[in-house]
Parts: C-alpha cells; structure tokens; sequence
C-alpha cells in the first residue's frame, strides 16, 4: 500500500504518491508566466532565463502592447526591443533570440508557433525545456517533463535522478512517471520548491513528502 512506502523505496515505486500529494497540497500549482496564447508563452520563456517569473511579468505587457504578434515582434526596432526586455537580464541575447525566432516563425509557421518538439527546436533561443514549457501549458501536449532549476533540486533530493544534466534527468523522470502527469510534474516540483523546499533552508517539517524523501531533515 502507498502508505507503507518509504523513503527507501525505488523512485518508480514512490514517483505516484509523491504526485498525489503534491497534486493535494498545491491544487493551484500551473505555468506562472502570464500569457494569452502561445506566442506570448514563448517569449516570456525565453526572457525568463536566468529571471524571476515575477520579473518577466512585469515587462511582458508592456512588450505585447508594443508588439503584439509574430509578425510585430520580427520587424520590431532592436533597440526598442533590448531595451524594454532589459530589466530581464542578458538583454540584447534574448531580445535578438525573441526577434530572430518571431522571423522564423513568420517565415516557416505561417505566423503561428509550432506544436511539436521538432520544429519548435529549430526556433533561435529554444531549447527542450522552453519547448516543453511551450507545448504542455500552451498546447496541453506532453512530450517531455520541464526540468528548471526547481525541478533538478527537487529530482535530486528526491532522489528521482542521479544525474545533472537537464535532458538526462528529464528522461529519468519521464521513465517513471506516467504520461499524463509529465506536464503536472513540474508544475508540482516548481511549486513545492518554492513554497516548501527552499534551495539554502527547505522546510522539511512542513512537508508532505517528507516521509518519501531521503533528503529529509527530520
């Protein structure tokens, strides 16, 4: 039975009740970029590297009010564009990456941002993670688990994966998770780090995996 599960068990074991409970402590758990359509989740991706979401909240609409399609964004003045995208960090990369994958996706996706991995890789500034941010939140496809900074500390600790590199432990995790929990799964882990499972001081009295945890403090 899952309650007599441990810690110590197999992460293939311990992976469905460790969804569970997250799934019932964080019932809000979502995507927390703000966004109306795909697009808009692409770029807030993108400038969301190496920032918080609340920052990049902050500089998206005004961003979308100035440009507001693909179309707008590829022929946008880049000056304009770095410097309203600046407060974000590593501006000109991401602003040129922004405008770069827009004229990409004008030229080759008719306007309209891909609904597949494969094209969706060849967009400047894509990688698998903005790509699975981008197709389970946007086109509720899931073809991959987002691994952010979040999702790599709690797979860790967890002991989910051994590994840090990003796409080996994506794959760990999508071995033994079903497959209509990959998109959730992040979701789950991003929140649970950043209300309960702190990067310097995680809570681990208050938390319900706790006991599922070989990490635990308690």
């Amino acid at each position: 039975m899952t309650t007599e599960l441990t810690a110590g068990a197999p992460a293939a074991d311990r992976i469905g009740e460790i969804v569970r409970l997250l799934h019932a402590e964080h019932p809000d758990a979502t995507c927390a970029l703000d966004h109306r359509n795909a697009l808009e989740l692409l770029v807030a991706t993108i400038l969301s590297a190496q920032c918080t979401d609340e920052r990049v909240n902050k500089v998206t609409p005004v961003l979308f009010e100035r440009y507001p399609d693909a179309q707008a964004l590829a022929g946008a003045d880049r000056a304009e564009l770095e410097e309203i995208v600046r407060s974000t960090g590593f501006y000109r990369n991401k602003a040129k990456n922004v405008q770069e994958a827009s004229r990409r996706i004008v030229a080759e996706y008719d306007g309209q941002v891909p609904d597949n991995m494969a094209d969706l890789l060849t967009l400047p500034g894509v990688a698998r993670k903005t790509a699975n941010v981008v197709l389970g939140t946007a086109y509720h496809i899931a073809d991959g688990v987002v691994v952010d900074t979040h999702v790599k500390r709690l797979s860790q600790r967890l002991a989910l994966t051994t590994h840090d590199d990003p796409e080996k432990i994506e794959r760990d995790l999508m071995a033994i998770t079903p497959q209509d929990e990959w998109i959730d799964l992040s979701h789950l882990l991003i929140f649970h780090g950043r209300r309960v499972c702190d990067a310097r001081k995680p809570n681990c009295a208050g938390c319900v995996i706790r006991h599922l945890c070989p990490s635990t403090r308690v």
